[in-house]
């Protein structure tokens, strides 16, 4: 089956990484999660990256603030899809770090998500992965649907109340 790998900079950006574990894992997808560093433990980095499709790793996501190298350095060293995940830092509310991780430069592609935006780095892995594999995304259009579910329901709901007023 696939396999997402999640690496983060530091263990204190689990809060962030958690919500994409939960959802990988709600889809029945192997996730494995990791700390490594970009300037901490470069040497983990690029062993790392380098033996992740060996693995079994189809799709990697990085989280990481501040400078935010990660997803990057992983990228150089993969032809795997990287997400990169920027996590809200207390100097510049994570604007630092989405711009280390979007601003790659050319030959070397990171997916981005929003600050904090571990749900979306999750579920794009899964799209990503639903192209090889018709089971997620069968399950990833009836999540689709289960939004939309919920969406019109509140709509009907809000409308209920609007009448009331």
């Amino acid at each position: 089956m696939a396999k997402v790998a999640v690496i983060m900079g530091s263990k204190s950006d689990f809060g962030v990484v958690k919500p994409a574990v939960s959802v990988i894992k709600g889809f029945g997808v192997d996730v494995d999660v990791r700390v490594i560093s970009a300037h901490r433990t470069p040497e983990e980095a690029h062993e790392f990256s380098h033996t992740a499709k060996e693995r079994g790793v189809e799709v990697i996501i990085c989280a990481a603030g501040k400078a935010a190298h990660l997803g990057g350095v992983i990228a150089a060293n993969t032809t795997l899809p990287v997400i990169g995940l920027p996590v809200k830092t207390d100097m510049m509310g994570g604007l630092d770090s989405l711009l280390s991780i979007v601003q790659m430069p050319s030959g070397i592609p990171v997916a981005t998500v929003g600050v904090n935006g571990g749900e979306n780095a999750g579920l794009l892995a899964l799209q990503i992965l639903g192209i090889k594999y018709p089971e997620i995304a069968v399950k990833l259009s009836e999540y689709k649907e289960k939004m939309r579910g919920k969406i019109n329901s509140d709509d009907v709901a809000l409308q209920q109340e609007l009448k009331e007023l």
